[in-house]
This record gives C-alpha cells, structure tokens and sequence, in this order.
C-alpha cells in the first residue's frame, strides 16, 4: 500500500544536517566577522574622535593660556581676542564663546551658543583645569570645550577670574569618517560570509561524507548483506564510528550466522524425527484400531487402558504430522496449488468431515462465492480454527463467510469463526499464532500439539491473506481470516 507522506516530513528533510551545518558554519562566521567589525570600527571610530578631540583641547589651552587679558577683564576689545583665538583654531575652524558675569561675548554672530550645555558650564567652574564635551545637535556633530581663565597669584596656587572661554568646532569631517568605516565595516562582512560558504561547503561535505556512507551501508545491512563494511578513513572520531561500525557488523554477522545454523539444524532435526516416527506411528495406529475394535471384549482396566493407548497414540501421530507441515514451511518447501472452489460448499465438506454436527457448528454461508483456493489448504485453515473454538472457547460455534470490496484493492474474502466462549486474555492475544503457545497454563496435553493455529497462519500468508484473533463485545473469541478473492462471484 502506497502511503502518503507524513506532514512535516519535507519540512524536517529541508533541515537536513547538512543544512544545519551550513547554517551553523555561517552562524560562526557571521558572528565572527561581526565581532570583528564591531571591535574595528569601535576602536578606529575612538581613535578617530580622540585625536580631534585632543588636538582640539590641546591648543584651545595653549592660545587660552596665552591670552593677555588683565585682571580686571575688560570687556572692550574682548571680541578681537576671541576672533584671534578662533582663527588659530585646528584641527578645524572654532567659534570661540567667552562668559564673564552677564557678560557675553562671540568670535561670530551670536554672543550665546546653544550648543553648550549646562553641564559643560557647571564643569568648566568646578575644574580650572577645563573640560570638555561631545554634543549632537539637529543632527550635526559638535566638540565644545570650556576653558576656566586663571591666573597665578604664586607659583603654587591660582587664582580664577571668572571668565570662561568656550569653543565650539564642527565634527562633521569626522562623523563623515566615521561613516564611511562603518559602511567598510558592513560591506566588508557580507563577502565575508560568501567567501565562508566555500569552505563551509568543502567542510560539510568532508564531515558528511562518513554519514552518507554510513546511511548506505545501514540501508544494505537492512536488505540482508551483513558482510557490508565502511571504509576508515583517518584517525578521527568519524574514523572511530566507522570502525566501531564494522566491529559490530562482523559481530552480528557472526551472531546471526551462528543463529541461522542453529536454527537450520533444529528444524533438520525436528524433520528428520518426525520422517522416522512416521513409520513406527503408522504401524502403531493400524493396532491400536484393532484393539479398539475388541476393547468391548476386554475386562474393563485393559479396555481402559487400551483406549487410553489409542488415544496418545493418535494425539502422537497429530504432533507428528503438524511437525512435518510446519518443517515443510520452514524449510519454503510448502506449495500452494489453488483451483476455483465453492468456498461455502468447501466449508461445509470440511464440517461434514469431522462430524461437526449443527448443534455444535452454525454456519451462515451465502451460496455462490468462488474464489482460488487451494482446497486440502483452507480446509486445514476452517477445521483448525473450528477445532480451537470447540476445544477452547465453547460450543455453538459460528462460521460465517463474507465479501468485502477494499478499494483500490481487489475484493477480499471474510471467513469468521465465533465461538461461546469466555473470549481471549488480552495478554495472550499477540501471541495467540506462536508455535507452542498456551494461552490457559493449566491447559492438558489434550488441548493438541500446540502448533494448530500456528499452521493455520502460514496456510493463510501462503494464501496472500492474513488473520487476526480478537473478542467480541458480547464475549467469546473471533478468528478473521481475509483471503484476495481472485475469481468473480458467481450468479452475481
């Protein structure tokens, strides 16, 4: 039977492993060349803005420290002051702010500048050394340092004068840079992770190249060639799994030929007894036939004990022939020779056989189903279950005969045996059609030679069929044996 595959199954084999190891090759490459950009540009980007900012700092203090306002700071001719400072600005041109009490005063257009901060103003009072900071505004980059005047009123100590001078420089040829690193640093990362795929390709195909051979070789020891073997290549794990891998082979490959021997010579032996009680038993039962026949003339221990006798021996001769039928299974000597059969007629031939009268056997056999049997075949499958019902589940026993229609497979004969009895233990259930299973513990050697059913499964696979045993809701055990119907239905 054709099934369709399950869902998700494609899904899963689109994330095979070897997508998962490109996936994670890529991963570590990405975050690798990620880490790498990140830590480059950070540290070009802080080397870049550091020596602005130090250049800047560095001779905005020296032209402040050089300045020749007098205490007190007057404020005419402030301006041209601040104008010299901001010409002799570097790395690139200063707007140059000075704060002197109310006083405001600009080397450009406007005394006040809105780029600095109150932050910066309140650090440049609290440290005469100076600060300075970095400030974004409407989008444009800017360094403002604050610079507190002093003077020396003695070699160790100074004296503030209460003006601050500030400047104010673009920082857009550096933010430009800093651009441009960061577009490096990206464009740079994404040939990167293309040039990774080559080898992360060679890489994969190396790693799975051992599995693949292994899958193959799994494939081939499941279709029965246990003499398969990996190359080993290396000394690597991989090397170590495909050594490992021929170790256990040779190991099962021993094992199971050491089993198939064992079983071969077991199933010779059950043969070749059963061959050579055949005869001694065939004697035996022409005796015992006799005896029987007088038994009435005989006192009544040794009729006893001649029925007794009798009696084994035909259960002896049963166990002798179903040994050989099973040997002949076994052995693939079994043949099936099919004609087109009655198949109620057939069934009610094998009832009339054995004496099962209706009291014990109902049937419900609709006329007019024919199909290929192998007739001496089915009737073995028919009396071996009716047998087991009468035996073990209890009288009346129902043979019912049925046609289903399994679309798109061809019709299917149903040939169901009920009987009235308790019905099967579940737990004996999957293992009702074992060769010498009993189901009741207590079960005499009466009860046959344990091979009934079992026979009765490979008459029925020999057919094409198949048959399960299950219970009914209202009890008593139910046999269904469903047989391809390869001839029409007659008067149909």
């Amino acid at each position: 039977m054709i099934t369709s595959p399950r869902p998700g199954r494609s899904r899963i084999r689109a994330f095979g492993l070897r997508t998962r190891l490109m996936l994670a090759f890529l991963l570590v490459a990405a975050v690798s060349a990620g880490t790498t950009a990140a830590l480059t540009y950070r540290e070009a980007r802080t080397a870049l803005l550091e020596t602005a900012q130090d250049t800047a700092v560095t001779s905005f203090r020296d032209h402040v420290q050089t300045t020749g306002f007098a205490l007190p700071v007057q404020e005419e001719g402030m301006e041209e002051v601040l104008r010299d400072i901001a010409r002799k600005g570097k790395p690139h041109p200063w707007v140059v702010f000075a704060e002197y009490g109310s006083v405001r005063a600009s080397s450009g257009e406007n005394p006040v500048s809105t780029v600095i901060t109150p932050e910066l103003r309140r650090a440049a009072r609290a440290d005469p050394h100076g600060s300075f900071e970095r400030v974004v505004k409407d989008g444009v980059p800017y360094l403002t340092i604050a610079m507190p005047m002093v003077f020396k009123a003695s070699p160790d100590s100074v004296l503030p004068s209460g003006l601050v001078l500030y400047a104010v420089m673009r920082m857009t040829d550096e933010q430009v840079n800093v651009d441009a690193l960061l577009m490096a640093a990206r464009d740079g990362a994404l040939p990167g992770l293309a040039v990774a795929l080559i080898p992360g390709l060679i890489a994969a195909r190396s790693v799975l190249r051992p599995v693949r051979e292994l899958r193959r070789a799994a494939r081939s020891m499941g279709s029965g060639r246990l003499d398969t073997r990996i190359p080993v290549r290396g000394s690597d794990e991989l090397a170590d799994l495909a050594r490992t891998f021929n170790e256990s082979t040779g190991q099962l490959e021993r094992s199971v030929r050491e089993l198939r021997e064992a079983e071969e010579r077991a199933r010779r032996f059950a043969s070749d007894v059963s061959h050579e009680l055949r005869t001694p038993l065939a004697g035996m039962l022409a005796v015992t036939e006799v005896l029987d026949e007088d038994a009435d003339g005989l006192d009544a221990d040794t009729a006893r004990a001649v029925r007794l006798v009798s009696a084994e021996t035909g259960k002896l001769a049963v166990l002798v022939e179903d040994l050989m039928e099973i040997s002949r299974f076994d052995a693939r000597a079994a043949e099936l020779n099919a004609d087109e059969v009655d198949v109620a007629e057939a069934i009610r031939k094998t009832l009339h056989n054995r004496h099962w009268t209706d009291d014990r056997v109902r049937t419900e056999l609709p006329d007019g189903i024919r199909a290929r049997l192998d007739p001496r075949r089915f009737d073995i499958v028919i009396a071996n279950l009716v047998g087991n019902a009468l035996r073990h589940g209890g009288a009346p026993v129902t043979v019912s005969l049925r046609t289903e229609t399994r679309s798109p497979s061809p019709a299917v004969l149903i040939t169901e045996v009920m009987d009235s009895g308790p019905g099967i233990r579940p737990e004996s259930l999957p293992h009702i059609f074992d060769r010498f299973y009993k189901a009741d513990a207590a079960r005499t050697r009466s009860a046959g030679s344990g091979l009934g059913l079992a026979i009765t499964l490979e008459n029925v696979k020999l057919h094409g069929g198949t048959i399960r045993a299950g219970n009914l809701p209202g009890g008593g055990a139910v046999f269904t044996v469903g047989i391809p119907l390869h001839a029409e239905e007659a008067g149909g």
